[in-house]
């Protein structure tokens, strides 16, 4: 049950910058989008790795490495999260 409120808590973060995303709230170069993703899906590669799931270890450890590239950028500061993405 714990690790079902746990797994629960990665996916709404991974969900949220995706939401954020689409709907132009946030940007894929701002560190909120890429913390949401990392700590959402290294939250979820944790559970399958508890649970022995290899095929959403394989998934959720490669969406959290690629988040990592983004926030180690030069020039990266924290962005607002109502900030629009440029058209």
């Amino acid at each position: 049950m714990v690790y079902q409120a746990i797994s629960l808590l990665g996916a709404a973060m991974v969900l949220l910058a995706y939401l954020g995303y689409q709907r132009g709230w946030m940007t894929r170069e701002q560190r909120v989008y890429n913390l949401l993703n990392l700590v959402g899906s290294a939250i979820l590669a944790w559970v399958a790795i508890v649970d022995r799931r290899w095929g959403f270890i394989a998934l959720e450890v490669i969406w959290a490495l690629l988040s990592i590239p983004p926030l180690l950028k030069s020039g990266s500061r924290p962005s607002a999260l109502g900030s629009r993405r440029p058209r």
